[in-house]
């Protein structure tokens, strides 16, 4: 379905007829509309029998599963509610004029197919592909800023490095190769469980951890992690949520497969290791998880740039994120799934409010739209916009883990379950890092209640006005949708009343974790 809406956008995008018709407002309707229908459909196969067992398609390459499907459909909402939420802005300024183009929603697209198709991969061939497919597109959104140097100097960074983690994981995918003659994961399954030699199990051991590495590099875990807060903070804020959700879940989801049983072959793969006592690629994801611990907990204390702040935090968190997935048993998964809903929930509703806080900021009157860039640009906003600030709070509170918000459980049943497998150790660091980063989103709210307001904020709130009665700045008209409001309310009061139903999610975790343990 998105491979055919993407190859339909293109043609209309050619055409001149159909391309001075179309906005550049239309075509992010249209494909969010796209991942909607797409998300339909996906979840309409759960009514195939066979997709219990797995459907194999394109001779092997990729294999369709319930967990799969649930995955994409996941993808696809939160695609889609990015995308409805994306402002209602008449562009006349030509260096904001990239920020709504017609390419961006074809990149999207392309990245989020990558992402798709990443997580059925059962081939070391379309595992490749798909890894490229959504890196490319990000690469591409990195530098949506075309005028601005930092932004060229990010997508460059962004391309080099992730170039370089591409390199390990096909350097990764030829060592298998080369020692088992094979690409597809059943068949390198088939003809190591039949053969005693050690050397077909020490290549794959070495294939398996340079692909591993190379996926480490991509979710920026330390110590791989340099390039992300640079890139991070030199993008537009919209490409950031994409940045920090939709490839870390995918690639997570996917090291998940490889470590915890997920797809038939690479869960015999995996058991065949450990039972020969091998667990090197156990204690990498153990040592990634404690260093992304400290250093994203550490380094994030002295950061006045609040997308640089974030990025230091989602380095921690992904460090709870590999200690559940290093841990490797049924209710470690559970806590990973659940962590990594709750850590797209929050992730998407801070940068949607930062950018609906960037339209009230930056609306003087000769002042152009733009992102917001240090923390202190926020001072005062908990006094003129209540609600918008308020909601932030509840956000940072629930990733600084305060209970009774959704982020205290997420954190509680990752230590619950280090602490049950008796990984001691990285379990008091990851209590006293969560302790002093709660430091840092204090900080923040801080800045918000601070009675000093910046010169250059208008006073009136967002509230006060309609969506026709905005204030206009030079060259930009800046509208923030009634549906970007509403996504911020539904998230913030999920955030804020899960003790109240948790079931729900709990319940989809807990069969989804059962369905890739049992596989």
């Amino acid at each position: 379905m998105i491979l055919i809406s993407i190859l339909t956008l293109i043609v209309a995008k050619a055409l001149p007829s159909l391309s001075s018709n179309l906005s550049n407002t239309y075509f992010t309707r249209i494909s969010a509309i796209i991942f909607i229908y797409a998300g339909v459909l996906s979840f309409n196969t759960f009514y195939i029998q066979s997709i219990g067992s797995g459907i194999g398609l394109y001779s092997g390459l990729f294999k369709i599963t319930q967990v799969s499907v649930l995955i994409e459909v996941f993808f696809l909402l939160i695609g889609s509610l990015i995308l409805i939420a994306w402002p209602l802005n008449s562009i006349k300024n030509v260096s904001f004029k990239t920020l709504l183009n017609k390419d961006y929603s074809l990149i999207v697209l392309f990245s989020t197919l990558g992402s798709c198709l990443l997580v059925s991969s059962e081939d070391l061939i379309s595992m490749y592909l798909s890894i490229e497919l959504q890196s490319f597109g990000l690469y591409v959104l990195s530098t949506l800023y075309r005028e601005e140097e930092s932004s060229t100097s990010a997508g460059l960074k962004y391309f080099l490095l992730g170039g370089l983690s591409s390199c390990l994981i096909l350097l990764g995918c030829g060592v298998i190769y080369s020692y088992t003659g094979l690409t597809n994961f059943e068949s390198i399954y088939t003809i190591i469980s039949s053969s005693n030699i050690n050397i077909i199990i020490q290549g794959l051991n070495l294939g398996l951890l340079f692909i591993i590495i190379g996926f480490l590099f991509k979710i920026a875990a330390a110590p791989l992690h340099n390039w992300a807060p640079d890139v991070y903070d030199d993008t537009p804020t919209i490409v950031t949520i994409w940045l920090t959700i939709m490839p870390k879940i995918s690639i997570i989801i996917y090291l998940l497969y490889i470590v915890e049983l997920g797809m038939g072959s690479v869960n015999s793969l995996n058991m065949y290791i450990e039972v020969n006592n091998t667990y090197l690629i156990k204690n990498l994801l153990l040592l990634s998880s404690l260093y992304s611990l400290i250093l994203g907990t550490v380094v994030g204390l002295a950061q006045t740039r609040i997308k640089r702040l974030l990025a230091y935090s989602t380095i921690s968190h992904v460090g709870f994120i590999l200690l559940a997935l290093a841990i490797n048993t049924e209710q470690s998964i559970d806590s990973l799934i659940f962590y990594i809903i709750v850590y797209t929930i929050t992730n998407l509703n801070i940068f949607l409010i930062l950018i609906g806080l960037s339209y009230i900021i930056y609306n003087k009157e000769g002042n152009n739209l733009k992102d917001i860039k240090y923390i202190s640009s926020l001072k005062g906003q908990f006094f003129l916009n209540p609600l918008l600030s308020l909601s932030l709070c509840v956000c940072l509170f629930s990733m600084a883990g305060i209970p009774p918000l959704i982020g205290f459980f997420s954190k509680q049943f990752v230590l619950y379950s280090a602490i049950e497998n008796g990984y001691y150790f990285i379990a008091f660091v990851a209590i006293l890092v969560s302790v002093v980063s709660a430091s840092y989103y204090l900080k923040v709210i801080k800045v918000l209640a601070y009675e000093q307001i910046p010169s250059h904020v208008v006073t009136p709130s967002l509230s006060t006005y309609t969506t026709d009665s905005l204030p206009t700045g030079e060259g930009v008209e800046n509208r923030c949708t009634n549906f970007h409001s509403f996504v911020i309310s539904t998230l913030t009061l999920f955030i804020l009343l899960f003790i109240l139903k948790p079931s729900l999610i709990l319940n989809i975790t807990g069969l989804i974790s059962l369905s890739l343990f049992n596989f």
